[in-house]
């Protein structure tokens, strides 16, 4: 064990916040270990330290650096043999109500109710030998490409994930996000085929952070849209750059942009009001986003702010790991299709755990 993952179970022990993560394709792994047991919340974006905001709240926790103790060490899962196949799908899942958000969803689009709504479900899985070490070394090796933490708050829980998608990131004026939608599950094929749908749902996903940052930000560009791969899926991906109008726009931002449409819909609220109303359970930190917010931990540069979408994840509740996997719904969504999408996002968090 680690000197980095010694700290993580004193911590646990006392009951004291931590926050563990892995940059995509970095060789370092970070540890923010706050040192008290207090629950600090954002005020105006200009703090410094390790953000975990939740889909819905108007308190945003986090990690202030000037209360943390910040631990860096070299990236090393040699030690460890991982399977990196996937686990048996459970069919025993009940399917029904998600299937039936997704009819109703499809007919309020068609009444002009919203043009797409994100929809999400909670899964629950045994997960009796859960440790912290094993499973980030998991999701380092596996997940190479993607966004790894582990995040602990005696107030909040323990939550952990493996996301594929930036939120947003800063350097100075420079601002850099990304659309991403659509969704396949990876085969042998290098030849990535996109449905109509799944190309209509990535656009929309663009021109609402395009609009949401014309405002202010200038000087944007946008990449032509791309196949990208996270785990097991191909996703639609298209980079956008700008350059921000002010450096102290950054909360004009975040609250602009949070949700995205890549996580609740278009218009915005109305998507928004669809989710609470009738997903059928409290989605907490699962589509928030979390991260660096004005500091870098590893250069403690300031003015550097790198945030990603609180996707792929899972909550710890004792012996019992709860698993949250959404997806995009629009006028041509099939209820079945889309369970089945769900599933495969699934096996990101499955594959770690089983």
């Amino acid at each position: 064990m680690t000197d980095l993952f010694i700290k993580v179970k004193t911590h646990q022990e006392q009951q004291l916040p931590f926050a563990l993560f892995c940059k995509p394709d970095s060789d370092r792994i970070v540890g923010v270990f706050q040192k008290n047991d207090h629950l600090y919340f954002l005020e105006n974006f200009e703090e410094k330290g390790f953000v975990f905001a939740p889909f819905d709240a108007e308190e945003i926790p986090f990690i202030p650096l000037e209360h943390a103790d910040v631990y860096v060490e070299n990236v090393n899962t040699s030690d460890y043999f991982f399977d990196k196949k996937a686990p048996e799908v459970n069919s025993a899942i009940s399917n029904d109500f998600f299937e039936e958000l997704v009819t109703k969803a499809v007919e309020a689009i068609h009444e002009n109710q919203f043009s797409k709504v994100v929809l999400s479900r909670k899964e629950e899985i045994s997960n009796p030998n859960f440790d912290i070490e094993t499973t980030m070394n998991k999701m380092i090796s596996i997940y190479s490409g993607a966004f790894k933490y582990c995040f602990f708050h005696p107030k909040i829980g323990i939550w952990l994930g493996a996301t594929p998608e930036q939120f947003l990131k800063t350097n100075g004026n420079t601002l850099k996000t990304v659309a991403l939608a659509g969704t396949q599950l990876a085969t042998s094929s290098k030849n990535i085929v996109w449905q109509e749908k799944e190309k209509k749902e990535q656009q929309l996903v663009t021109d609402f952070i395009v609009d949401s940052l014309e405002d202010l930000t200038k000087e944007v560009t946008i990449s032509s849209p791309y196949s990208f791969r996270a785990g097991n899926l191909w996703h639609i991906k298209t980079d956008i750059l700008a350059r921000l109008k002010s450096k102290k726009s950054l909360k004009k931002i975040i609250t602009a942009l949070h949700p995205t449409s890549a996580v609740c819909g278009l218009p915005k609220q109305a998507a928004k009001e669809f989710i609470l109303e009738n997903e059928g359970y409290n989605r907490e930190y699962y589509s928030g986003f979390l991260g660096e917010l004005n500091i870098d931990f590893v250069t403690f540069r300031t003015l550097q702010t790198d945030l990603f979408v609180n996707l792929r994840c899972m909550k710890i509740i004792k012996n019992k790991a709860q698993l949250f996997v959404g997806c995009g719904i629009t006028k041509d969504s099939n209820p079945v299709d889309e369970y089945i999408e769900t599933v495969n996002k699934s096996m990101t968090m499955k594959k770690i755990i089983q």
